[in-house]
């Protein structure tokens, strides 16, 4: 597990208020919507916003099938902050 998605699954705990959760209870590869952590819409914009102050990366220029195939997975996340980051 990289130190990237480790970081990610902090974010989200801490973004989105998940007192109960610990890093090791997000798997990677789980969904984080319909299905797996089981976030809805206001949990994408949070988690946006999140990641906008943390990475100085922008979601808005993106098209929407690009963002829900980036935002399906905290792996998959981990590969879009990277190519913002180049």
């Amino acid at each position: 597990m990289s130190e990237l998605e480790n970081e990610i699954k902090q974010l989200i705990i801490d973004s989105l208020v998940l007192e109960d959760m610990e890093i090791d209870d997000i798997v990677s590869d789980q969904p984080l919507f319909n299905g797996g952590l089981e976030l809805d819409s206001i949990d994408a914009l949070e988690l946006g916003v999140a990641l906008k102050n943390k990475y100085q990366i922008s979601v808005k220029e993106e098209k929407e099938e690009e963002l829900q195939k980036f935002f399906f997975s905290v792996a998959t996340l981990a590969v879009f902050i990277e190519s913002k980051q180049r």
